[in-house]
């Protein structure tokens, strides 16, 4: 047993606002006008996660521009539609500040988008702070998203946890120092995540109540 956290750190799309759907269908729809019949849901799955610069230059570099504005356009329309909590994320999330933990999310999304899905879940007030792609030069994997979060929660990090559905979100908290929480509903699946060693294994949201404590589920 170690000693209770004192901050949680969050990624947003498929670890507490469930986009999957949304993003895929975002995917389908932009590549699917500028390269018909070459994209389907399966090829565009690895595309869920890293930061859409990223995805779209190994695409087509020249293209980058348009693609990332065409899916912005569509994905923004559709959000409100699409967009779900994952179950039980916006209970726990109240219980965890009730309990006085820090909370904050840290994404590859920008602002505007994490402050829609928020809202969307009523959780307006729960964030101590939020970390997205614009407040950074360099994005998960990479650890400054992470050590800027720490910053502003004035927290150490041997006291602080990630937790995420995706290997950037891992590989981002180990580069970082931070223990690191992966979650089984990702659309990535439990085995693929388990293969980046995260301290824990999340089945369902509330197993945090009990891991943040310090204790094992």
């Amino acid at each position: 047993m170690r000693s209770p956290y004192k901050a949680l750190l969050f990624d947003f799309d498929g670890t507490l606002l469930n986009t999957n759907e949304l993003i895929i269908e975002t995917f389908l729809h932009v590549l699917g006008d500028k390269f018909p019949g070459k994209y389907n849901r399966e090829s565009v799955l690895p595309f869920l996660g890293p930061p859409l610069a990223e995805t779209f230059n190994t695409i087509d570099p020249n293209l980058t521009k348009a693609l990332i504005e065409a899916y912005r356009s569509w994905n923004i329309q559709m959000h409100d539609q699409m967009a779900v909590p994952f179950d039980g994320v916006v209970d726990t999330l109240y219980k965890l500040k009730d309990e006085g933990y820090k909370l904050a999310v840290v994404s590859t999304k920008r602002r505007v988008m994490i402050d829609k899905g928020i809202k969307l879940m009523q959780c307006e007030n729960l964030f101590d702070t939020i970390v997205g792609i614009d407040d950074v030069k360099q994005p998960k994997p990479d650890p400054e998203p992470i050590e800027l979060a720490l910053k502003k929660l004035n927290v150490k990090k041997e006291d602080a946890l990630m937790i995420g559905d995706n290997l950037h979100d891992i590989v981002g908290g180990q580069r970082a120092g931070v223990d690191t929480a992966a979650v089984a509903w990702s659309l990535k699946g439990e085995a693929f995540l388990a293969t980046f060693l995260p301290t824990y294994m999340l089945h369902h949201i509330n197993d945090l109540l009990i891991i943040a404590k310090g204790q094992t589920v």
